[in-house]
């Protein structure tokens, strides 16, 4: 199918008001390949935050980055933050110990269920990683946007699995490109980001670019836990044919759903589409990035799974 050409959207510039961005500086990957339960949030530490200057001979490019990625996603798990920026989760672990210590990052466990063992440490900014990325801005930390209380209240909403799960889909392609020396993660924004540009008609999870072997695929991301029906599901498909329509630009839909018969369910409601869809689940084994999406097509009964790059003709 012929898709018309994307105006290239230059680092530091604001893309245009209709079709995906194109944002070459937005790449991911390409710099960095190689409490008991209910306890919530840690308590804040004693003592004052570090000063500029001591954290200038402390902190790395690598823990910039992490502070930067933080910011625009919120929140991060220690195995995310170790497939975004680290070697190994054994380095990663002993680095974000020494960020939390230092008050560059904050970070809780949630509440989980009996049985399913100890979650993972969540990391969101902390007035230490706030104060250095308004210096690098040159603006203040009230500029930034950035308050304390707000990047903690993650903790408690209930919006907390959904944002982490998102940020895993966008973390495991991370990873995936990371291992790869012809595979980056070229964009990823956030929903917050998506909504500034798109929020009139469409909301999104996220929007990314995948590059592997010479081949480029721009997608909006739905990621599905099982908790909205199905008709809810299906009338974000209205939103995204608008779009196409209005921008001229036919972007891939991707819904990530829970399970195999969730699956099968949306795939049975959404025969017709005005715009490119493909589904996957992680129970097909395998990350986002890998043969995992099934294209939606209308009278092709038993398609293949296929991997992220093979969806950038559909």
């Amino acid at each position: 199918m012929h898709r018309p050409s994307r105006p290239r959207c230059q680092p530091g510039s604001t893309p245009g008001a209709t079709g995906p961005p194109h944002h070459d500086g937005d790449d991911v990957t390409a710099s960095r390949r190689p409490r008991p339960a209910g306890a919530g949030p840690a308590r804040a530490r004693a003592g004052a935050v570090p000063d500029l200057a001591e954290l200038a001979g402390r902190l790395t490019e690598r823990d910039r980055e992490l502070c930067r990625l933080v910011l625009e996603h919120r929140v991060l798990t220690s195995v995310q933050c170790a497939q975004l920026v680290f070697a190994s989760p054994v380095t990663a672990r002993h680095r974000l110990v020494i960020l939390a210590g230092l008050r560059v990052l904050d970070r809780f466990r949630p509440t989980w269920q009996l049985g399913q063992g100890s979650p993972p440490w969540h990391y969101v900014l902390g007035p230490a990683g706030a104060a250095v990325l308004a210096a690098e801005r040159g603006s203040s930390v009230a500029e930034l946007g950035w308050r304390r209380d707000r990047a903690l209240a993650i903790a408690h909403s209930p919006q907390l699995a959904h944002l982490v799960g998102v940020n895993g889909f966008f973390a495991a392609l991370a990873a995936s490109a990371r291992r790869r020396r012809d595979a980056a993660l070229a964009a990823w924004w956030p929903e917050r980001r998506c909504a500034e540009r798109w929020g009139q008609l469409v909301r999104p999870d996220g929007y990314g670019r995948w590059r592997q072997a010479g081949t480029e695929v721009d997608f909006f991301l739905e990621y599905d836990r099982g908790t909205e029906d199905l008709g809810r599901l299906l009338s974000k498909l209205d939103g995204y044919a608008e779009l196409a329509g209005v921008s001229g630009i036919s972007t891939p839909v991707l819904f990530w759903l829970p399970s195999l018969g969730r699956e099968a369910s949306f795939r049975a409601v959404a025969a017709r589409s005005g715009v490119p869809v493909a589904t996957a689940t992680g129970e097909a084994g395998g990350g986002p990035a890998g043969p995992v999406w099934l294209p939606l097509a209308a009278g092709r009964p038993g398609p293949r799974r296929v991997p992220l790059a093979a969806l950038a003709g559909l």
